[in-house]
């Protein structure tokens, strides 16, 4: 356009600052060149480009730009205003464009595409109501998008009342706000309310494809099949299929262990991002097809997909159940040589599950090296290590690393009492863990729950204290589940005691009738009291009901290759070898012990 001498005028500049925008996000410096050569051409103070070029610097994340810029235009007109406060936003510094907000209104008067900016990044409820209110009181509540925003916002900061009231008093609903209301039901696990907010959405409007994703997201996650399935042919016959919803229902049916189905799906989308890859290779790892879920991956770097952190992670997980400590540490050292452009969060949760790795994996000095070299540690990273030692028995480690922890400011939460308790229990640190379940409320007003007294219970099992274990269950535990009750009978086992041990079995059966693990420990218990006739009807139970236990299994890491072992199966190539191998070990143990 130069070189024909073409005469720029005041929509030349501000159409190139996007074009660069939208282009390469990154290029920051030819965003600046832009800006340079519109103000040596004399657009420096016309409104619309300065106007663009505050709302591009807000994008890129040049904040400072986008201020300095701001407070140098001569005239400002309410776009300038809308376009400084979005970049506040952006910045998720609402207070900030609170107060601009306020000094807007002495110059200029707010219009809807404020309010939508300001409702975009509010922070609480009292803020939403203030803003609420501005607008009732402006007239601003007749415009579709506003009522869908103050919608969304109530949705975001957890208040189900105030959406409710404000979705009743919306006359006219279109399908985004259903969608919201479907998210908030969906993101707040009210799967009753998530059902009858879509079956009243289908009488008024219809579903669009984001609102068949949040449904099934809905019914992953409380066992939902049938009506997922019938999504599923909604989609079908309406054609609402894209790549989001796919990749929903491919995670969908893989939780429902309908991996066959999941894969066909993969298999479908067209453009398969991180997030479809990921999500596949999750859905073979909830079904124990590890090998499947590291072949994938080999896939996706075969096509060019440079896997981020989130993929690693999963990969990471994989490792994780299989014992590979050694193709766990290969990724460790690539995500090393490898810089990552990903946030804080990502790269603290990538490092976490490396630290869960060898913490699993028994590498347990390895795991010490990664957790002091991490620089942002998170509640989640010093939770893991607290339970790495508890699993490797040692409790005193786990109790100067959570004092540690404390003394550095970080509140524990449900899941870091979980993780000291239960190291407490292993390591027979009975007092110590006594003095943790009466901190929890005292000190951290963290209420225990059934996890946190099943850990007691199994504390004072180990210590030969049945009898006050069963009456801590009558005494402090509401409602008791299979798990404490099992806790109690494992205990009562070992030291004999008949009466709790006949107690805890009968409440298991009541509680978990179905359960093929219990019918089986109490089968082995009765067994051992040579009780054969309680014994047979067990077993007779076990198979008339055809309860199945899963059969154990393991696998290890040897010179760069993975084997893998379940309970009963002779089929690995050196069975006999190692059958052979064990039994000469464990002689040698009998004589070293004798």
């Amino acid at each position: 356009m130069r070189e024909m001498g073409v005469e720029h005028d005041s929509y030349t500049f501000p159409i190139l600052s996007k074009a660069v925008f939208l282009v390469d996000f990154e290029a920051f410096w030819l965003g600046k060149t832009i800006h340079g050569l519109a103000m040596q051409m004399g657009f420096g103070c016309d409104v619309y480009f300065c106007n663009t070029m505050i709302a591009v610097y807000g994008k890129s994340g040049r904040f400072g730009d986008a201020c300095k810029l701001f407070h140098e235009m001569p005239d400002r007109d309410i776009v300038s205003w809308t376009a400084m406060i979005s970049a506040y936003v952006r910045e998720d510094n609402f207070f900030g464009a609170f107060r601009l907000f306020g000094k807007m209104q002495n110059e200029v008067e707010p219009n809807a595409v404020t309010m939508l900016g300001l409702l975009q990044g509010c922070p609480s409820m009292v803020e939403g109501r203030q803003l609420h209110g501005y607008i009732i009181k402006n007239g601003l509540l007749h415009d579709r998008s506003v009522e869908n925003s103050l919608l969304n916002m109530y949705s975001h900061v957890d208040s189900v009342s105030d959406a409710e009231i404000l979705f009743g008093e919306i006359d006219k609903r279109d399908v985004v706000t259903w969608n919201i209301m479907l998210s908030l039901y969906t993101y707040k696990g009210d799967i009753t309310r998530m059902i009858g907010c879509f079956r009243q959405m289908s009488g008024e409007v219809d579903p669009s494809c984001e609102t068949l994703t949040v449904f099934v997201s809905g019914l992953a996650e409380c066992g939902y099949l049938f009506e997922g399935r019938q999504i599923h042919c909604l989609a079908l016959k309406k054609g609402l299929f894209d790549d989001k919803l796919r990749a929903c229902l491919l995670d969908f049916y893989a939780k429902h262990r309908e991996v066959d189905i999941s894969a066909k799906l993969f298999q479908e989308v067209h453009y398969r991002n991180s997030i479809t890859w990921n999500t596949m290779m999750l859905g073979f790892i909830e079904n124990g097809l590890l090998k499947e879920c590291i072949a994938l991956f080999k896939q996706m770097l075969l096509v060019g997909v440079r896997p981020g952190a989130e993929i690693l992670r999963t990969l990471i997980l994989a490792y994780t159940h299989m014992g590979a400590v050694q193709l766990g540490k290969g990724i460790h050292g690539y995500i090393i040589r490898k810089s990552f452009v990903e946030s804080g969060a990502a790269i603290t949760a990538l490092e976490t599950s490396i630290l869960n790795m060898y913490l699993r994996c028994g590498s347990l000095s390895a795991a010490g090296v990664c957790f002091d070299r991490m620089v942002g540690k998170d509640l989640v990273a010093w939770t893991s290590m607290i339970e790495g030692y508890g699993m490797h028995g040692l409790g005193f480690q786990a109790l100067e690393l959570f004092q540690k922890m404390v003394e550095e400011g970080l509140k524990p939460n449900d899941m870091t009492f979980l993780s000291i308790l239960s190291a407490c229990s292993h390591s027979g640190l009975l007092s110590e863990g006594c003095q943790i379940l009466y901190c929890m409320r005292s000190k951290f007003s963290v209420e225990p729950n059934l996890n946190h007294y099943t850990c007691i219970i199994d504390m004072l099992g180990r210590s030969g204290m049945i009898k006050e274990g069963l009456a801590l269950i009558f005494k402090l535990v509401p409602f008791p589940d299979g798990r404490i009750f099992g806790a109690l009978l494992a205990a009562s086992r070992v030291y004999m005691d008949k009466k709790v041990a006949d107690y805890a079995a009968n409440r298991l059966l009541e509680l978990e009738p179905d359960n093929a693990g219990y019918h089986t420990l109490i089968s082995n218990i009765k067994a051992s009291a040579e009780k054969w006739f309680e014994v047979e009807d067990f077993r007779s139970t076990i198979k008339s009901k055809d309860l199945m236990k899963l059969p154990g299994w393991s696998c290890i890491e040897a010179k760069g290759f993975l084997h893998g072992f379940v309970s009963g199966d002779r089929s690995h190539p050196y069975a006999d070898c190692i059958q052979q191998t064990l039994e000469i070990l464990n002689r040698t143990m009998q004589d070293v012990l004798m």
